[in-house]
């Protein structure tokens, strides 16, 4: 975890409830209120942390101050569940900062969560089995907690710090532990960012007693690391591991050492995707991550920042390009959707808008387009362009080149009132971005900009607002 580039100040009391021109009978309708994307219910929020399933729960923690909207060094983990990645229920603060003997705190920075299946760290006490929680205690090292309730009470270890911070580094901290179960080796591994080295690989067959193993250079804060197949070939496994940039390399993992094979690749080039994190245990063997919406802005609101989409990670060999890491919103997120319109095979002409009349303030686009050499076309939605043109996409201030496959490209947009996501050819490219609208600024409109394009099909959907059913913590 990183001290944010910009930290917002809000002087708005903690204690108000309803931003103006909010709805009062509805929870959550702030005006600058993500209404499908997770935010903290009150406080600053950042980096995604302790992410693990465990019966039918999606646990999400998260780098929390309860006390103010501004970042400060003493954080907590906020905590939430959830039984499909949207419907979040806010539960107590899970990790508190630490006291230390000079009388001041140990902020609890980032870190990862897992379930000790086999007790191997002899934590459990009861019949559910133990989610352990690791994290960066600040000028302290790398902690453990553990929970016997399924994740409603966490109890530090009394032996922490199971790694001590190393000496003389004050200011600048070995930090983020990801921690996961290595099968073939029967042993944990921990690996961490410290600085002027890159990554760390220490092992463990208890949690408590870790050995260094390997160092991975030129690789920055908030790891994870983890194995998908390819193409979604069982037989045919390739290791991940990335950084909070979204830098990442594809190579092979022996439990101590990760070798590279590619990269590094970029996996969001958007201005706003940080610190992203990768749930444990998921169900069907999935791989489901989420991100930290960096340096969002939230005037008047008595929370800050918010988390995009959760995400569904897949190996892909992507044609002219070799293998990557692709991201797309997890399927649930379609359960979200009403009111859909559709075309299908439309010419469209310069001057004509195919979305005339379509205003709202959260929308789910799927478009595929054929493209020729001269296809130039213009999404416009709220006060944001995203642009298609000589193969590149651009959204924002953020362009990246995108190529046709099989000759048509398929885009995927998802809106809500302070972020756009911007998906091509199923994942393969995405852009992340933060946006401030104005409240008044509804509309929507494609256009072509250079000649008639043939659209093959578009299909438009209003979001439903998943706070709508939730629990309010009034109702706890």
């Amino acid at each position: 975890m990183r001290v944010p580039f910009i930290v917002l100040l809000a002087s708005l009391s903690l204690s108000t409830a309803w931003a103006p021109g909010a709805n009062p009978d509805r929870w959550h309708d702030e005006t600058y209120r993500p209404q499908f994307h997770f935010s903290a219910d009150k406080g600053w929020l950042n980096d995604p942390n302790g992410l693990v399933f465990y019966k039918g729960e999606y646990h999400l923690f998260f780098q929390h101050n309860p006390n103010g909207t501004n970042w400060v060094n003493d954080l907590s983990w906020g905590h939430a569940v959830s039984p499909d990645l949207l419907h979040w229920k806010y539960l107590p603060e899970a990790v508190p900062p630490t006291p230390l003997p000079d009388g001041k705190m140990a902020g609890s920075w980032s870190g990862t969560g897992f379930v000790d299946f086999n007790n191997s760290g002899q934590f459990q006490t009861g019949t559910d089995k133990p989610i352990i929680v690791a994290w960066t205690a600040t000028n302290l090292g790398q902690c453990l907690a553990f929970s016997n309730d399924a994740g409603r009470t966490f109890t530090k270890f009394d032996g922490n710090p199971v790694i001590p911070m190393a000496p003389n580094r004050k200011g600048d901290w070995d930090r983020d532990p990801d921690v996961f179960w290595y099968a073939p080796g029967k042993h944990w591994v921990l690996v961490m960012s410290v600085t002027g080295k890159g990554y760390v690989f220490h092992t463990s067959t208890d949690l408590r007693h870790w050995t260094t193993k390997s160092v991975l250079p030129r690789m920055f804060e908030c790891p994870n690391c983890f194995e998908l197949p390819v193409d979604g070939n069982a037989g045919n496994r390739k290791w991940v591991i990335w950084d909070a940039s979204s830098k990442y390399l594809i190579g092979s993992f022996d439990g101590e050492r990760f070798t590279p094979e590619s990269g590094p690749f970029v996996l969001d080039r958007g201005k706003n995707y940080y610190a992203a994190q990768t749930w444990s245990d998921a169900p069907d063997g999935r791989r489901i991550g989420i991100g930290w919406m960096r340096d969002g802005k939230f005037p008047g609101m008595p929370f800050n920042q918010q988390m995009g989409i959760p995400f569904e990670l897949l190996l892909r060999t992507i044609p002219g390009e070799g293998l990557r890491l692709t991201k797309y919103p997890v399927k649930e997120v379609e359960s979200l959707r009403y009111e859909p319109k559709h075309w299908e095979n439309q010419t469209m002409e310069p001057g004509k808008n195919l979305l005339q009349g379509i205003e709202g303030d959260t929308f789910d686009v799927e478009a595929d387009f054929a493209i020729e050499k001269t296809t130039q076309f213009r999404f416009t939605l709220r006060d944001t362009s995203i642009t298609y043109a000589d193969g590149r996409l651009t959204c924002g201030n953020v362009s990246v080149p995108v190529q046709p496959i099989d000759g048509h490209l398929k885009i995927r947009i998802l809106l809500d009132r302070t972020s756009v996501e911007v998906y091509a050819n199923d994942g393969a490219v995405s852009l992340t971005n933060a946006i401030l609208p104005s409240p008044t600024d509804r509309k929507m409109s494609l256009a072509s900009e250079r000649g008639a394009i043939a659209i093959r099909s578009i299909s438009v959907w209003r979001m439903h607002s998943v706070w709508n059913d939730a629990q309010r913590p009034s109702d706890k």
